[in-house]
């Protein structure tokens, strides 16, 4: 990544930047700091990860998802680049999809002429593709077991990878994390000559448009993030953006005849954090959940978080050729009898419908046949861009194809 930078000219050196790093949180807390620097008015970019169906959903200008052409510039520059660095790599050794992803953002941010982006880690951070940028201020939004296999098998391990992004000299803004966590992040912000801020569990007398609880502490995560980079925050400015902005694919309406909502979590603790959301948005009335998740997730601790909240799981895959197109081959989700596996052991009622789009409109007609029923679809990423399909053919009479 380096390599493929210095090819570039170092864009990511054009403008100034906040690394965001965490378990869960990273995209939510990404767009809202984003938002409210445009709101204070500042050129900003945002650089989120994954997309639900285009490339181009990855980077955000003003908010907004770059045009196709300046998208295909970007990346066209990006790609000539990682051809001549290639020509210079060990043999077996290549420039990633993702680190081309990475860099054709941080080309599209100069273009732009941002003045400030928000990058979100993809994986970890020590050795994640965004840790080429020369970042001013560092999120830590949540630290949880996920990618252990890459990442390290306890939460300390974990977090050690992800605080190696922080600069010296710059500021830490910490999230909800275990005391343990908050401990080592001290020491790391002690060590490298940094600020450390703890921000608060919640933004105060503020209405959020984003639903869940969770959400409030993302904000005011954002919020403590967006004023030790700006210095101070104007209230006018932070309203707008409390009362506007949504987050694609959390808590994510998509239906209203039933109520339909989409949710990427897709470890132990996102679905703890959409259980505590589901409990404020259904108030009682049955959720009945449509679950598909990939194969390396611990499918029996997310089913056992989101347990006291649900009536009833339709157990599902995501389709492999389809994850093989979104740059995943030889992946593979959970099948639909382990879920319904974990479902049983967590004493919920389940079936299984193999088929993602049969199942969704499995769920969503269980959930009208209930009295105030509400649908759920989550376990991952890459069940929002299909989910999304089959819900608005349901709302348009359609039944739609399996997907």
């Amino acid at each position: 990544m380096h390599k493929l930078s210095t090819a570039l000219g170092l864009p990511q050196h054009r403008f100034a930047s906040i690394h965001v790093v965490g378990t869960n949180g990273k995209s939510s807390v990404t767009r809202m700091i984003a938002a409210l620097l445009e709101a204070h008015g500042m050129r900003t970019g945002a650089c989120v990860s994954p997309h639900a169906t285009r490339w181009a959903e990855r980077v955000l200008i003003g908010g907004e998802e770059i045009g196709e052409a300046a998208f295909a510039t970007a990346v066209e520059r990006a790609a000539q680049a990682a051809a001549t660095v290639n020509r210079g790599l060990e043999p077996g050794e290549a420039v990633t999809q993702f680190e081309l992803a990475t860099a054709a953002a941080f080309v599209a941010f100069a273009a732009a002429r941002v003045e400030t982006a928000v990058v979100e880690a993809g994986l970890g951070g020590r050795l994640d593709a965004t840790n080429t940028i020369p970042s001013r201020l560092t999120v830590l939004t949540s630290i949880g077991l996920d990618h252990t296999a890459w990442l390290g098998e306890s939460e300390l391990e974990i977090a050690a990878e992800k605080l190696a992004v922080l600069r010296d000299h710059t500021t830490l803004v910490l999230g909800r994390v275990s005391p343990e966590v908050a401990s080592l992040a001290e020491r790391t912000a002690a060590q490298r000559g940094a600020e450390l801020i703890v921000a608060p569990e919640d933004p105060g007398a503020i209405e959020l448009r984003a639903a869940g609880r969770f959400q409030r502490r993302n904000f005011a995560l954002a919020c403590a993030a967006a004023k030790a980079f700006l210095g101070d925050l104007d209230p006018t400015a932070v309203a707008s953006v409390a009362t506007t902005l949504t987050v694609p694919g959390r808590l994510e309406q998509v239906g209203d005849d039933p109520p339909a909502f989409i949710d990427v979590a897709h470890n132990p603790e996102g679905a703890a954090a959409l259980a505590e959301g589901l409990t404020e948005i259904a108030a009682g009335r049955p959720v009945i959940a449509c679950i598909a998740a990939l194969a390396d997730k611990d499918a029996g601790a997310m089913i056992g978080a989101l347990a006291p909240v649900l009536s009833h799981v339709v157990c599902t895959e995501l389709n492999a050729a389809a994850l093989e197109s979104r740059g995943l081959p030889g992946i593979t989700s959970h099948s639909a009898a382990k879920l319904a596996e974990a479902c049983r052991e967590a004493g919920l009622s389940s079936e299984q419908v193999p088929d993602f789009g049969a199942a969704v409109r499995r769920g969503r007609k269980l959930a009208a046949e209930q009295a105030g029923g509400v649908l759920l679809v989550t376990g991952s990423h890459y069940a929002l861009a299909p989910a999304r399909a089959v819900l608005r053919l349901c709302e348009d009479g359609s039944d739609g194809p399996g997907l």
